[in-house]
């Protein structure tokens, strides 16, 4: 089988020292914020926010443990949204701890609010989020984000965890695939 030649790499949204940036002053400003905290619990949304939950993890310099959950609208750039579902969710209680929600791409703050509902349901000490990535011109409720890394056009992006049909996710960088 032959590669697929005519498949251009995706276009440089945000180069890799850019989010290597970011993710260290975000790790910063929440090990200060949380300081005083026994232990800061990490909930990772998958899949696209795996890696920048492992960057965020490793720039803390504070205690912390981490769980991930899953949750769906969509599937592809090309599939419609459907409402937001958990799909797989936590293996720990977190009733009583410090969370901090570590997401991928914020477009429409739907799913980030629904799921921010279901864990403030839980009894959380505290419950905050951080994104990677926020869509402004998506955005059609006051998905409340705590810590942000970029703001970003309303385009599908890839690369640092996030994929277009699987393809993509390990790329170093933030990009816009060739259409």
């Amino acid at each position: 089988m032959e590669a697929d030649v005519t498949r251009e790499e995706p276009k440089v949204l945000i180069a890799e020292e850019a989010i290597r940036r970011r993710v260290g002053r975000l790790g910063r400003r929440i090990s200060k914020d949380y300081a005083q905290v026994e232990n800061l619990h990490l909930v990772g949304v998958l899949r696209g926010g795996f890696l920048f939950l492992a960057d965020l993890s490793r720039a803390l310099t504070i205690p912390r443990s981490v769980d991930f959950l899953a949750m769906a609208s969509y599937e592809t750039a090309d599939a419609p949204k459907g409402p937001p579902r958990l799909i797989t969710d936590l293996r720990t209680d977190i009733e009583g701890k410090h969370v901090l929600v570590v997401e991928d791409v914020v477009d429409t703050g739907e799913t980030l609010d629904c799921l921010m509902s279901i864990l403030a349901s839980r009894g959380p000490a505290s419950l905050k989020c951080c994104a990677l990535l926020r869509k402004p011109a998506c955005r059609k409720t006051e998905a409340r984000i705590d810590y942000l890394g970029f703001e970003i056009p309303d385009v599908w992006v890839v690369g640092y965890g996030m994929d277009d049909r699987e393809r993509y996710r390990a790329l170093p960088y933030i990009g816009i695939p060739s259409r």
